[in-house]
């Protein structure tokens, strides 16, 4: 078996570790004696809708996100037609924010976006900085998922998509409504940097059986040892909850 892996703008979008994703996604199946194929996707490469069973697009700074916008907008209509055929995607942060439907910049520039989300941003003055913890609206045990947020973007979902999950501590994807992330058929956004995925491995795993049942495969996984991966997330869960003393949970919306 061998699953296939697009990383979009390696070098341009890769702020606070989001490459440590894709070093997640690959051990976690190589662990399991799944094969996989890795492909870096750059400005004026070539992404066909059939070639990839997985995704990825990191965060980057406003500069990288310029250079970035105009050639997803080439690839746009291979992007929409992988999502409508349920190819699995993760985007972070700044890729979060180009996947949606527009972006406005600090100084009122409309960027459009790739419209995969139903969701518009828009730069605030301030930024939002610090360890979060959100409640996840999928699935998972635990449900907690955990990670670092450090974005100026104000992001508003529309009736198309669903919240990743509920804050818990920290602000999430506007400070307002409790919302984090973004959830669209089997693509999903998130701010959270840190690496992600590491210290979150039955995320990692969500995203790995989605791809297994796309595939027509059994989507179980093989269990795996995961001290390691727990404790980074436990960690992260009680740091965040030391530095803002407040850790109440909040119903999913």
């Amino acid at each position: 078996m061998r699953i296939r892996i697009a990383h979009l703008y390696p070098d341009l979008m890769n702020l606070y570790g989001d490459r440590g994703n894709i070093i997640a996604l690959r051990r976690r199946c190589e662990w399991r004696g799944i094969e996989v194929q890795v492909e870096a996707i750059d400005v004026g490469g070539q992404l066909g809708p059939g070639d990839w069973d997985l995704l990825f697009i990191g965060g980057g700074q406003d500069r990288q996100q310029e250079l970035v916008w105009r050639d997803l907008q080439d690839k746009k209509d291979a992007l929409l037609q992988a999502a409508e055929d349920g190819v699995v995607m993760l985007a972070v942060c700044g890729g979060y924010q180009l996947f949606g439907r527009s972006y406005q910049t600090s100084v009122g520039e409309q960027i459009p976006g790739v419209g995969i989300f139903d969701m518009e941003t828009v730069a605030g003055e301030n930024r939002i900085i610090g360890d979060a913890v959100i409640e996840s609206s999928l699935l998972l045990e635990p449900r907690t998922l955990v990670g670092f947020e450090n974005h100026a973007g104000r992001t508003r979902l529309g009736e198309g998509s669903r919240p990743l999950g509920s804050v818990l501590v920290g602000r999430g994807n506007n400070g307002r409504d409790d919302s984090e992330g973004c959830v669209c058929g089997n693509a999903f956004g998130t701010y959270l940097h840190g690496s992600f995925l590491p210290k979150n491995p039955h995320f990692t795993d969500h995203l790995l059986s989605r791809v297994l049942e796309r595939r027509g495969e059994s989507p179980a996984l093989a269990s795996l040892d995961d001290d390691l991966e727990w404790q980074a997330h436990e960690t992260a869960r009680l740091r965040a909850r030391r530095v803002t003393r407040r850790f109440r949970p909040r119903s999913l919306r």
